[in-house]
């Protein structure tokens, strides 16, 4: 078969892949479509940018067209299971056009934005719920939907939902839909109790895997740069990012990300930053900003390396390497997507050599690690043409009157209680990256919406606004809230909320009116 008009597709949905430019189906699809459209259960297995998207969006619209069921308020007919917000939204940016075309409506559920455009939705009824565990098990809890008739249901990145801690949710919200009816779960790897997944709620799943999971594609040219110390790092990891094209570089933590988005906009490369400290307004405008070619460098911890799909990036670079070869392919998988070619460069310092070396020998990479400085032909050759300077806005800070001791007194009280916000109780550092969330999102420069008004961690009520830093090409807003002036700035983190679900219900944060994210093949 070398077209998806064999698999017997509805007519509409193969002319909404033609007219998207796709006609010729990946191994993943061309192997999994067959069974998943005759209803069996399926477990795909294959890496990171193989398609896995279409290749369980395809069957459940098409089955759900050919259901008999029809769609009701609080009732949807198929569910779509997923760690991260950014791969909810990028599902949902694959499967609702196709959807439309067969009369279907799809929504998102997640948690970091206000409840109530999810309760609207559901009240007005949709067949697919596409929706991470945590904000999902929190409304099934309040009886806002029912998951009795679903019919069809899709466990996407099982492998990094259990990575996360989600396995115990996922079971929970498995065991509140229909035990008949077809289940798919697509994963890279089948470890961390993936297998119990399996077990529990396929019944005789047909088995397909199309490529090792556990090797980086063909395409991907890696290379290790050893630098001398520090400050040759960052004179290197700043060339790096000059170029023209797209490029991500990962951070550890969500404090370096932000602070390197920063430092590189100050060196006139604009960057934005991706990491669990921002609201979802902001993490969607920031995506969407790198996506479109406003800003052609991201900085982003490891809630960028899985399910985001970003076409055309050329260089990925681990400025920290990762903990585990799993996080390095994981990482890496950002280019050389679809058969593409992309490059991956790792910088390493002295005191990181045998990490780096066990890592590599794990995510079986031959590349040997090289001495470069600042300026070598071979970290030139990397970056490849350079990108114009842009020269930064100035920042302006606006200073206050200051306020009656007593006033400015109550507003550090609330600072100490409200700078509890930063992930929840009882969960993981992993799981308030993830987003999976059940509350409102924080509102950025530090201040939480939600609960009793607003609630500052910078000085209380007398402390100045959160400075404009920006580009001279972009608009970059510092304002609360999902605005629409452009990407936020590293200024512009909020808290993320608990990725699991919390006795404050529909956290009051106002939802995200940012752009809708890239596509997902």
């Amino acid at each position: 078969m070398t077209s998806f008009a064999d698999f017997g597709l509805p007519t509409p949905v193969v002319r909404e892949l033609s007219r998207q430019g796709i006609d010729s189906p990946f191994p993943i699809q061309t192997a999994t479509l067959p069974d998943s459209l005759n209803g069996r259960d399926v477990l795909g297995r294959g890496r990171t940018g193989s398609g896995k998207t279409l290749a369980f969006s395809l069957p459940l619209v098409t089955r759900l067209d050919r259901s008999s069921t029809s769609r009701q308020p609080r009732r949807p007919r198929a569910l779509v299971l997923c760690p991260t917000r950014e791969l909810a939204n990028q599902i949902n940016a694959t499967m609702e056009p196709l959807a439309k075309t067969l009369g279907l409506v799809t929504t998102t559920i997640f948690g970091g934005v206000a409840q109530s455009r999810q309760v609207t939705a559901l009240n007005a009824g949709v067949d697919v719920v596409i929706a991470c565990p945590g904000r999902l098990e929190d409304l099934l809890n309040q009886k806002v939907l029912t998951l009795d008739g679903v019919e069809v249901t899709v466990l996407d990145e099982a492998d990094h939902m259990a990575d996360l801690g989600f396995l115990p949710g996922v079971k929970r919200i498995m065991a509140r839909t229909p035990k008949v009816g077809q289940r798919m779960l697509f994963s890279a790897t089948l470890d961390n109790g993936v297998d119990q997944l399996v077990k529990l709620y396929l019944s005789n799943p047909v088995r397909h895997s199309v490529d090792d999971a556990a090797s980086a594609p063909p395409k991907m040219t890696h290379h290790i740069l050893a630098v001398r110390d520090a400050d040759a790092k960052k004179q290197v990891v700043e060339a790096l990012a000059s170029g023209t094209g797209r490029r991500i570089l990962f951070m550890r933590t969500k404090h370096q990300a932000k602070k390197l988005a920063k430092q590189l906009t100050a060196a006139g490369i604009p960057a934005v930053d991706l990491h669990g400290n921002l609201g979802q307004g902001a993490r969607e405008r920031n995506l969407e900003a790198f996506s479109n070619g406003s800003v052609r460098v991201m900085v982003a911890t490891d809630i960028a390396a899985r399910g985001i799909h970003v076409d055309e990036i050329e260089l990925v670079v681990h400025v920290d390497p990762p903990a585990e070869h799993k996080a390095y392919l994981h990482r890496s998988g950002r280019t050389a997507r679809a058969g593409e070619e992309g490059v991956v460069v790792t910088v390493m310092l002295p005191e990181q050599r045998g990490d780096v070396r066990d890592l590599t020998r794990k995510a079986r990479i031959t590349a040997q690690p090289v001495p470069v400085t600042p300026g070598d032909e071979l970290v030139t050759s990397l970056v490849g043409e350079v990108a114009p300077y842009v020269k930064p806005e100035p920042v302006h800070t606006q200073v206050q009157p200051a306020r009656a001791p007593k006033s400015s007194g109550a507003g550090q009280g609330r600072a100490r209680s409200g700078s509890r916000g930063q992930g929840g109780r009882g969960q993981t550092a992993a799981q308030a990256a993830a987003g999976g969330s059940a509350g409102g999102p924080a509102s950025s420069g530090g201040q939480k919406q939600g609960g009793r008004g607003r609630r500052s961690t910078g000085g209380g009520q007398g402390a100045p606004r959160a400075p404009r830093a920006a580009g001279s090409q972009l608009a970059w807003s510092s304002s609360t809230g999902g605005s629409s002036h452009g990407p936020a700035t590293p200024s512009q983190t909020r808290a993320d909320d608990a990725a699991q679900p919390r006795s404050r219900r529909g956290g009051r944060g106002r939802a995200s009116r940012g752009s809708g994210a890239p596509s997902a093949r």
